[in-house]
């Protein structure tokens, strides 16, 4: 279990996975200046909520890791993302597709 750490007040836990793509959303939309919300739901111990926070390039964000590895990017799992982060809702988690192409090195390789 990976964590978010925005603003260095604002965090929420997320799993390692789902945070390697977050994170290739976020700093392909940043490094192009373009500013959005990102919008997660809060654990039902923290009230079950939602919470949202501004993106803009000069925000301090973390992403930590609990797993050494990198991990393979789902090419339709990033496109998805990035089509909330530009919606006017901005960027929320949605499910992986199955039919993946993942992305792995610079290569892309098929999952089967």
């Amino acid at each position: 279990m990976g964590r978010f750490t925005y603003e260095g007040t604002v965090k929420t836990d997320i799993d390692d996975r789902i945070l390697l793509h977050v994170q290739a959303v976020v700093g392909d939309k940043l490094r192009r200046r373009e500013m959005f919300t990102f919008t997660w739901r809060d654990d039902v111990s923290l009230g079950g909520g939602r919470t949202a926070v501004w993106m803009h390039p000069s925000a301090s964000l973390v992403f930590t890791y609990h797993s050494l590895r990198g991990g393979t990017l789902n090419r339709r799992w990033l496109e998805a993302l990035a089509y909330t982060a530009n919606s006017p809702g901005g960027l929320y988690l949605v499910p992986e597709p199955e039919d993946a192409e993942m992305v792995h090195q610079g290569r892309l390789e098929h999952a089967f």
